[in-house]
């Protein structure tokens, strides 16, 4: 079936995500095993997370801090009494045969975070997504197919339990969401917030962030929500939104085809750009939820919950609104600047050495960017430092160099090499009883040029400024240059 992109405006989509983020603790949420990323299969293994009969679980103190850390930062209700349960399925993956989690009495609850996308105009339109709940749990581990990414088609299957009680925290939102857009800006800004947290790398490749799509569609001026179909097997922020408008495609076709939609799981086909049926969705019933008798109740003391409260940072939509109140930046350049930390520290390490915020913004979001990609670095491992940069801009500002020097210098400056050095010999030539010989050289030897400008081909006076950039090796300064040039024109 062929879908189109562009959503019928006589039906509106309505999604809420599950978000699970792993957090960074260096063990398990229950046990001491590592939860380091890559190692050999079942290795970061323990009796603990493997359900051996005789264990106890034993709630890493760190994940409790995190997980609370970020309810905080999603502007939730942090429960001062929460508990664990386990929710019962059989899976190959689950080596307990239940998943220890929290049903009822989540850690937090009633949160909400704010979204941002720009619109033609350069405009920031924002909109507040409500957080249903935050709850902490462990995952499970991993099943490897062999001969096909899915259990069907595959000739047998490998389980590899490294991620068995690796901690996360389930982020539930309100189904506010109403395109793919939505949502995939939704899903970037709660990564933003955890890695601005330090709770989560956040890496989608890893594991680290999986986000599960709740979707469902229903007439324009409906207040009965449809049946909502849930879509898993998301591994990147675009396929999600690839993901949902070809769900809501898909629904509205059947819809209208007399179809009834049914409540299951689909996954995406990134190769097909389709979805495709997975299983019937279970109810919260058919989990069999009851409290965890190996793990004590959770209370968290007014005086703890203050002191991480106190040890938040200054979060993305904080930092946004701040460069574009007090440092008069573009809706373009905040959202740039704060999509990584390392970005934003690296801007504000620029501005607190001198840097004019405007210059800087416009150096990191486009020179040194376009760097970066080309070169597939990060901004942590370029050698050009942030002081370094303010000097240079501040040479731009006092006329010591051009900004096209700058520029043309930048691959050299970004391999560590001193400002000193990059520009020594090449100080912009800003005395008019040196710069203004040079210029009368230059109309005399080009009569016909001057003969045509003087005629009322005004625009070749970037002629006679090329040709004394080209004299002085780009050193004399520009805004000298044009004035002397003009003068000297038009002086007949």
């Amino acid at each position: 079936m062929s879908i189109a992109t562009a959503v019928k405006t006589e039906y509106e989509a309505i999604i809420g995500l599950e978000t699970h983020c792993q957090l960074s603790t260096n063990t398990k949420i229950f046990s001491s095993s590592s939860t380091a990323f890559g190692a050999e299969p079942n290795t970061n293994i323990d009796p603990v997370c493997m359900g051996l009969p005789g264990v106890l679980p034993v709630l890493n103190a760190k994940v409790l801090e995190y997980a609370v850390k970020a309810g905080l930062a999603l502007n939730c209700q942090i429960a001062k009494y929460s508990k664990f349960d386990r929710k019962q399925y059989f899976y190959p993956d689950l080596p307990k045969n239940y998943q220890i989690s929290q049903y009822d009495l989540p850690i937090a609850e009633h949160g909400w975070l704010e979204i941002e996308m720009v619109d033609d105009h350069d405009n920031p339109v924002r909109k507040r997504i409500g957080i249903t709940r935050l709850h902490m749990e462990e995952d499970a581990g991993k099943l490897v197919h062999a001969g096909s990414d899915r259990l069907a088609g595959s000739s047998y299957s490998l389980v590899d339990y490294n991620r068995a009680g690796v901690p996360l925290i389930e982020i539930v939102s309100e189904p506010d969401l109403r395109s793919g857009q939505e949502a995939a800006e939704y899903a970037q800004e709660l990564r933003r917030i955890m890695r601005y947290l330090g709770v989560s790398d956040g890496n989608m490749q890893e594991g680290s962030l999986r986000c599960d799509v709740n979707i469902s569609v229903r007439p324009v001026g409906e207040k009965k929500f449809g049946t909502k179909v849930e879509i898993k097997n998301m591994n990147s922020f675009s396929a999600i939104q690839r993901a949902i408008d070809y769900e809501i495609q898909r629904q509205i076709a059947a819809i209208e085809a007399g179809e009834r939609i049914i409540q299951e799981t689909r996954l995406w086909e990134e190769g097909s750009q389709r979805t495709s049926s997975m299983r019937v969705k279970e109810g919260s019933s058919d989990y069999r939820y009851f409290p965890e008798p190996d793990l004590a109740p959770i209370e968290v003391s007014h005086s703890q919950l203050e002191t991480w409260r106190s040890e938040l940072p200054e979060l993305p939509a904080q930092k946004r609104h701040r460069y574009e109140r007090e440092l008069g930046l573009s809706a373009y350049d905040t959202r740039v600047l704060t999509e990584d930390l390392p970005v934003t520290e690296y801007f504000e390490s620029a501005i607190n050495a001198g840097a004019n915020p405007k210059s800087a913004a416009n150096w990191i979001t486009q020179d040194i960017a376009a760097y970066l990609n080309k070169q597939k670095l990060t901004i942590s491992e370029i050698k050009l430092t942030p002081q370094t940069m303010a000097e240079v801009i501040s040479r731009i500002e006092k006329g010591k160099i051009s900004n096209a020097q700058a520029k043309e210098k930048l691959a050299d400056l970004l391999t560590g090499i001193s400002v000193e050095e990059v520009f020594a010999g090449q100080e912009l030539i800003t005395d008019p009883t040196v710069l203004g010989p040079i210029v009368d050289e230059i109309i005399a030897a080009n009569p016909q040029q001057v003969e045509k400008y003087r005629g009322g081909n005004i625009n070749l006076k970037g002629f006679f400024v090329g040709q004394v950039l080209k004299k002085t090796n780009k050193r004399a300064e520009p805004k000298l240059t044009n004035e002397l040039v003009e003068r000297k024109l038009n002086n007949s």
